[in-house]
């Protein structure tokens, strides 16, 4: 039967050939939405161990955060860009969890090694049911494949479904997002006192969302808070 399923494949990938999300060329058989090529180009961000970089200036002015990080500088019109729809609407999540271990490796030493747990920014029901996953726990699972630390999805929700953060001004974004995320129910604030969180979200561009979920923790003892993306805009 493998014989069966590989020309079947072959018999799609002949009228339906996958191509890089990247430069639109046929993607080789061992290469998964972006080819070697335009991997090899990816703008990563290399300052996770640097203080004030251009991810955690998104967030002055909020000192409960303690770090910020990206894996991938955003752009319109780029390969991120082309990567991060992919993951949000084309049904990408494996892409999402691998770019989280790419992140996660770089992670596991340094400010971010006494991270207790990871806490993906979580969508309301309603978009979950619409998109049937969360593309920031999926970039999460890979992260936590690395660093061996786990996905917390209990801990947080969304309680306001919000309209797309997509066309509006910075204060638009921030006010957009106040009070939406809430302690679940059932979340035990104890089991979160003095433990090293990271928030994790696909793309920061002001930091709104990532803080607004953030803010649900305020009232937890002495935890501390961390922010990590897929990618971020450079505003520099």
């Amino acid at each position: 039967m493998i014989w069966l399923r590989s020309a079947l494949d072959g018999f799609v990938e002949l009228f339906y050939p996958r191509l890089c999300v990247g430069c639109g060329e046929k993607l080789f058989k061992d290469e998964q939405y972006v080819c070697l090529q335009c991997r090899s180009k990816l703008p990563l961000i290399r300052e996770h161990e640097v203080p004030d970089n251009f991810v955690e200036q998104h967030l002055y002015g909020r000192p409960f955060i303690e770090s910020a990080t990206a894996l991938l500088v955003y752009g319109k019109e780029t390969t991120v860009q082309r990567m991060v729809h992919e993951i949000k609407y084309h049904g990408a999540k494996e892409l999402a969890r691998s770019l989280g271990t790419m992140l996660g490796r770089q992670l596991r030493e340094g400010r971010f090694s006494s991270v207790d747990a990871i806490v993906p920014v979580p969508l309301h029901p309603k978009r979950l049911k619409w998109r049937g996953y969360n593309q920031s726990e999926w970039f999460a699972m890979g992260l936590s494949d690395e660093m061996e630390v786990p996905v917390r999805t209990d801990w947080v929700k969304r309680v306001v479904e919000t309209s797309t953060q997509t066309k509006k001004s910075v204060e638009e974004r921030w006010s957009n997002v106040q009070g939406i995320f809430e302690l679940c129910e059932d979340a035990v604030p104890e089991d979160m006192a003095g433990k090293h969180l990271l928030i994790v979200d696909d793309v920061i561009t002001t930091g709104a969302t990532a803080m607004a979920c953030a803010a649900a923790f305020s009232s937890v003892e002495n935890v501390r808070l961390s922010v990590a993306s897929i990618a971020a805009v450079n505003k520099g």
